[in-house]
């Protein structure tokens, strides 16, 4: 499936907001869109006045973006939210919270969700015990995530996780267990447990029409 591949930085421009696509660095002086927070292209620093449709569309983008998702993959999880009882944009961000590769990010073992996409792939955790590399992978509540023996034991890992876990927040709907490399979803997340400002409303309306 077709990703994209160019400069994260641009995207976070793009939306007008940090989406934190390069994890640490988005929280220093080195972050690009401290130092150029216009939109990229030949005409983006000029003001332009956001219709109805443009809210809707930047608001789509922004959470499409910052969970790493294609638009055919986002458009699948708004029909799947659709289908749930409960408030449509709520239930898109909960399913879109639970992709494993955000899940690992949460735990702190990983410096982004682009980092961790590519540390499912590669095979370094485990669900329930058994192997997984796909990042998409819907966890549940009761499932356990767990890295590999051999990932345990790598300096560069070691490295990471004792970095990351000293700043990381960990949300309540996961269990964490750092000095063994685990965790368990024990809740489905909520919206009050997201922190990013999404304009979930506005993605349903775009989908409505």
């Amino acid at each position: 499936m077709a990703r994209y591949t160019g400069p994260a930085c641009r995207l976070c421009r793009r939306e007008g907001r940090k989406l934190y696509l390069k994890g640490e660095r988005c929280l220093t002086g080195k972050c690009a869109f401290e130092r150029r927070s216009s939109a990229p292209g030949q005409h983006g620093a000029q003001s332009k006045k956001m219709r109805e449709y443009g809210l809707q569309l930047r608001a789509k983008q922004t959470a499409k973006r910052f969970y790493g998702v294609q638009e055919g993959q986002f458009a699948k999880y708004y029909e799947k939210a659709t289908k749930k009882s409960g408030v449509t944009g709520e239930n898109l961000l909960s399913l879109l919270e639970r992709r494993l590769d955000n899940v690992v990010y949460r735990m702190g073992m990983a410096e982004s969700r682009r980092d961790a996409r590519q540390l499912v792939l590669h095979g370094h955790f485990r669900l329930n015990g058994k192997k997984v590399t796909i990042p998409s992978l819907c966890v549940k509540v009761g499932d356990e995530i767990t890295v590999r023996e051999e990932s345990k034991n790598s300096p560069k890992f070691k490295e990471l996780m004792e970095k990351m876990q000293a700043t990381r927040v960990t949300p309540k709907w996961l269990e964490c267990d750092s000095e063994n490399f685990k965790a368990k979803v024990v809740a489905i997340p909520e919206r009050s447990d997201i922190d990013f400002d999404f304009e979930e409303q506005l993605i349903v309306e775009l989908y409505s029409k």
